[in-house]
């Protein structure tokens, strides 16, 4: 559940997530689970549940031809995209839906970004050992302008960083204490991420807006349904 006043068609106050969290994993196998796990989704979908999508009018070629392994930017790369392509965007801000769909357009497959500013993701992601610049994470955008469907990369795992992250936030520490005693403790490395059930659903049935994914959809305006 997320109180945000966002009222695009790829937003929703309250939604549904798939979480994996996988013990020793690093960005690379994080990107192939989240791939394996995308194509597992579609090749249940359309062996079980083609009547459902005749009946949605989805062109189910389009599914038929998502197939691994998707291609892997890195955000950077998508910034030098962005700009050829007559979007004046600077490294460091962050990606909205325009820039979005720009990417997923270039490609007929889901794409797989990596390696984010530090600056504009979390204090739990791992920053690459190689640039302290950027976090070991990457987002899995849906082509056909769905956007963003998967979140997730490898995460901070020692007390120490974690400590250090959450300092340089300004954050005080009482709200995370939950959360460093996981690593405090005997945190191991790991990685994972968060499937957006209802974003997966809506790009699935080509839906036009994601409110459609779900019976009694709550909003900025409405709680009740």
């Amino acid at each position: 559940f997320r109180a945000e006043k966002s009222k695009t068609r790829r937003h929703l106050t309250e939604f549904w997530m798939v979480e994996p969290e996988i013990a020793y994993c690093d960005i690379e196998e994080d990107m192939e689970w989240a791939e394996k796990l995308i194509l597992f989704i579609i090749e249940r979908v359309l062996e079980n549940r083609k009547n459902e999508l005749k009946v949605l009018e989805r062109d189910m070629s389009v599914l038929e031809s998502i197939k691994g392994p998707f291609p892997r930017v890195s955000y950077t790369e998508c910034v030098e995209m962005l700009n050829k392509g007559g979007i004046d965007f600077e490294w460091g801000d962050d990606f909205g839906a325009p820039e979005e769909t720009f990417i997923g357009e270039q490609y007929d497959q889901p794409v797989m970004i990596h390696r984010f500013p530090s600056d504009i993701k979390a204090f739990y992601m791992k920053r690459d050992p190689e640039n302290d610049k950027v976090v070991l994470g990457m987002d899995v955008i849906a082509p056909e302008g769905y956007g963003e469907i998967i979140g997730g990369g490898e995460r901070t795992w020692s007390e120490d960083e974690i400590l250090e992250r959450i300092d340089e936030e300004g954050t005080p520490h009482e709200p995370y204490e939950f959360y460093i005693d996981v690593r405090r403790y005997g945190g191991v490395p790991h990685g994972g991420f968060g499937l957006g059930v209802d974003r997966v659903c809506a790009w699935l049935g080509g839906a036009d807006h994601i409110r459609e994914t779900i019976p009694f959809p709550r909003d900025s305006r409405r709680v009740t349904p």
